[in-house]
């Protein structure tokens, strides 16, 4: 894709919002892995490095992915919704996405429906 089209789609991404959410799924599994936010400098950051970069809310930065752990989420695609707010970065980790050493930030079970077999056991 020429760069000219990558700068207008970024700027598509942002013409709603000054940030938007970014899902982080691995390229390979289809695995979710991890939900940031992305203001347009991440979102270039990262097409420029190929890396995942984001902007952190609380501390209101711009940070990347594993620039202190090394567990680096080296970036495939990017992929917008029908809506043009929300990106998907399809990414390979090099290691755990989760700081609690995970491999995905999404290992706390809320609620599981159960299978078809299960209720009719019971």
């Amino acid at each position: 894709m020429p760069l000219n089209d990558v700068d207008k789609n970024i700027e598509r991404c942002f013409e709603k919002t000054g940030l938007i959410p970014a899902i982080v799924q691995n390229a390979a599994t289809g695995e979710v892995l991890m939900v940031g936010f992305c203001n347009k400098e991440a979102l270039r950051k990262t097409v420029d490095t190929g890396t995942a970069w984001f902007y952190s809310r609380s501390r209101q930065c711009l940070w990347n992915k594993g620039e202190t752990s090394g567990n680096f989420l080296y970036v495939r695609e990017i992929v917008a919704d029908c809506d043009w707010d929300a990106i998907l970065y399809k990414c390979v980790p090099a290691g755990p996405t989760c700081h609690t050493g995970e491999r995905s930030c999404f290992h706390n079970s809320i609620w599981k429906q159960a299978s078809k077999e299960e209720s009719q056991d019971g």
